[in-house]
């Protein structure tokens, strides 16, 4: 049995440990009304990450991967928008 072989399984566990991990991850508005444009700001990414699933089934994911770069993007800046208004709670210190 050469190496690739052996390798295959635990690639193919992390893959779908890091497709569940990003499923698990969903935007959510959780920013207080304190911090107004960033919670719309919130509000988009949550409407925006919804819409690209919605076209993702849509289309079948025929999209190239591109949908789930996105989806996987937005939730990343949902997490830098729950950063800087805690940093903003805080004085400006992260």
């Amino acid at each position: 049995m050469n190496r690739m072989t052996r390798t295959a399984p635990f690639a193919l566990f992390g893959a779908l440990a890091l497709a569940g991990i990003a499923q698990a991850q969903e935007p959510v508005v959780n920013i207080g009304d304190r911090h107004g444009n960033l919670r719309t700001a919130q509000e988009h990414i949550v409407a925006a990450y919804q819409l690209v699933g919605q076209a993702q089934q849509d289309n079948r994911e025929g999209l190239g991967g591109h949908a789930e770069r996105a989806r996987q993007l937005l939730v990343q800046a949902d997490q830098e928008l729950r950063q800087a208004a805690s940093s903003a709670n805080n004085g400006g210190r992260p």
